[in-house]
């Protein structure tokens, strides 16, 4: 009863702040994994041999604050798509659960996970575009690129210079994105916590905590990287001539498996978990620890956990 007693508020907020705190660790890993997305795009040659090369040239070239353009575009993203996501997760996951506490099957966890994804990733798409553009800017010659100050600048630039829909831009594959990344994501999280535990070798605490995340990540890379190529490319394209570069995930997906290979949809695999793995462990870590915070020190009941997820 105690875990019922937690305001849906508080659980949105919790959400939200436990993936702030993951982004400002990870932020360079998700630039590397969106330039070598963007790498070879349009039959050019591939900028970036793998993910150490990607690293030492955007070093050369920019510096270690290279490293971290966009991250206000990265903190925004989670204070939507992450706060509207696990906070409706969260919710839906208790909704569900038996009046015992038994937690709902691995199937409904699933669709659990895809229903809150698809909401959160409506949501966050704006901030979504805008980190996609703010990380590859520097890629760019300098004539062409489009020198976003901070994520207020771009989202205002983009309505002014390209019109309302094109915050949403690319949102049908981003939710797409979002069913496969939820659904394996938190699914995979919740069943690997509960397998951990049946072994007897783990505890309700940080351990268990680090490796069920660190097995859900590897699934959710495993899973969304195709969906996610064709969202960063949708959401970085320019129009040439009033034309778009691309005409959908469809048209996306095909084009690189033509021009670059079948292998291509998991371009950047390594970035990609190296930023996944990392951050689902730091959030749910972050989360776990403050949902444990607040019912020990708020609603006074000392000897509560996490849970939740």
């Amino acid at each position: 009863m105690g875990e019922a007693q937690m305001p849906k508020p508080v659980r949105f907020a919790i959400g939200g702040l436990s993936g702030m705190a993951a982004t400002l660790f990870v932020q360079p890993m998700d630039l590397i994994k969106n330039r070598m997305q963007l790498s070879g795009e349009g039959g050019k040659a591939k900028e970036h041999r793998n993910t150490l090369h990607a690293i030492r040239s955007i070093m050369l070239k920019e510096g270690i604050s290279g490293m971290y353009s966009g991250l206000s575009a990265g903190l925004l993203r989670q204070a939507t798509y992450t706060t509207t996501r696990l906070g409706i997760y969260t919710w839906l996951f208790d909704s569900m659960s038996s009046p015992d506490g038994k937690p709902p099957g691995f199937a409904t966890k699933a669709v659990l996970g895809m229903a809150a994804g698809v909401v959160g990733a409506f949501v966050g798409t704006p901030a979504e575009v805008a980190l996609i553009r703010m990380t590859a800017d520097g890629r760019l010659p300098e004539a062409d690129r489009r020198n976003y100050k901070h994520v207020g600048d771009a989202l205002v630039r983009m309505l002014r210079e390209e019109g309302l829909f094109t915050l949403w831009r690319g949102a049908i594959p981003t939710m797409a994105r979002a069913m496969v990344v939820n659904a394996a994501q938190l699914a995979s999280y919740s069943q690997a916590k509960q397998s951990l535990m049946s072994t007897g070798y783990f505890s309700e605490n940080v351990v268990l905590h680090f490796w069920a995340s660190m097995i859900s990540g590897l699934v959710t890379t495993a899973a969304s990287m195709p969906v996610d190529i064709a969202k960063t490319r949708l959401q970085n394209m320019r129009f040439i001539d009033g034309k778009p570069e691309y005409k959908g995930a469809v048209d996306v997906l095909g084009r690189v498996v033509r021009t670059e290979g079948i292998f291509a949809l998991w371009k950047g695999f390594t970035p990609y978990y190296a930023r996944i793995g990392p951050h689902t462990v730091l959030t749910f870590i972050f989360l776990e620890q403050m949902n444990t915070f607040y019912k020990q020190h708020i609603l006074g009941l000392k000897n509560a956990k996490g849970g939740g997820i």
